[in-house]
């Protein structure tokens, strides 16, 4: 079925930058909404930002300024550009597809990805 594939994490120093991405590999696919969510250590998962078909997004207000959310919507990939990380931001991301849709039939909700770890070292 329906597989959202997370790449781009890992561990780097503050003030550094990686790039999320993630994708989902299902042909004749429609989505919604894309997003990331966080869990750090110790907390809840965490909304980080979205983006919807039409382009609109929505920030934390945590990483507001020093992300940026992308899509591209033929691709069915949701970007996630991360600078000037803080140790703050370690966590586990997670890739969220919204309202999923094959060939007009809505098949799901939500879609989680598998997360990946993004480490920053202070």
């Amino acid at each position: 079925q329906v597989q959202l594939v997370e790449s781009g994490g890992g561990l780097v120093q503050a003030g550094g930058s990686l790039r999320l991405s993630c994708t989902a590999s299902t042909s004749f696919l429609s989505i919604k909404t894309m997003g990331w969510y966080r869990q750090a250590p110790g907390k809840q998962r965490a909304l980080v930002a979205t983006i919807t078909s039409r382009g609109s997004t929505t920030y934390a207000d945590s990483v507001k300024g020093r992300f940026t959310i992308s899509r591209d919507s033929a691709k069915n990939t949701v970007y996630l550009q991360m600078n000037s990380l803080k140790a703050e931001d370690t966590g586990v991301y997670y890739c969220n597809a919204h309202e999923l849709q094959i060939a007009t039939v809505p098949v799901g909700d939500d879609l989680w990805g598998q997360g990946i770890r993004v480490t920053v070292s202070s």
